[in-house]
């Protein structure tokens, strides 16, 4: 189907073909951003709503990067909702949660900010290919065949994701 000839996207026919090309791209990249699939979603469906109710302001052209905004920014208010609510649901009680050492509980969080950075520091491939394997268990053939390209290909993402890991992150 030609999109491009259209100057908005309101045809039920455009809008189908937009979601069925992006939304699976837009949610991947939300979940592995912020890790909660169903949180991921809610916000990709509000971000879809938002381009029905503006279709008449959006050209197909920019329809996904339109798109991915909605959900990107729509995710960050949930965050920051959420952090909103945990700071007063568990103001005083943070201390009181857990048996472990003040050093282990720093070390704890030292790893975990150092994690995230190498996380984020990885190329978008070899991001997805790594959380897609080790954190939902997919196997390389099934990360082959979602992302279209070879299992070789998958591989040498892998090995390419783990040794920068081990040469960022100490004690690995």
């Amino acid at each position: 189907m030609n999109i491009e000839n259209h100057d908005n996207v309101c045809k039920e026919e455009v809008f189908s073909f937009l979601f069925n090309a992006h939304s699976k791209a837009i949610f991947r990249s939300i979940f592995y951003k912020y890790g909660n699939e169903e949180k991921a979603y809610d916000v990709v469906q509000e971000a879809f709503v938002k381009l029905w109710e503006h279709c008449a302001k959006v050209t197909p052209g920019k329809a996904k990067s339109y798109v991915y905004t909605i959900a990107n920014n729509n995710y960050l208010n949930v965050l920051k909702a959420e952090k909103v609510r945990l700071k007063y649901n568990n103001s005083g009680l943070e201390n009181d949660r857990t048996q472990e050492s003040p050093e282990y509980l720093m070390e704890e969080k030292e790893f975990q900010q150092k994690l995230d950075n190498a996380l984020n520091s990885l190329p978008e491939n070899q991001r997805q290919t790594f959380l897609m394997n080790r954190v939902e268990g997919k196997k390389y053939a099934e990360i082959a065949d979602l992302e279209g390209v070879s299992v070789k290909a998958i591989e040498k993402r892998m090995h390419l994701a783990l040794k920068t890991l081990r040469e960022t992150i100490d004690g690995i």
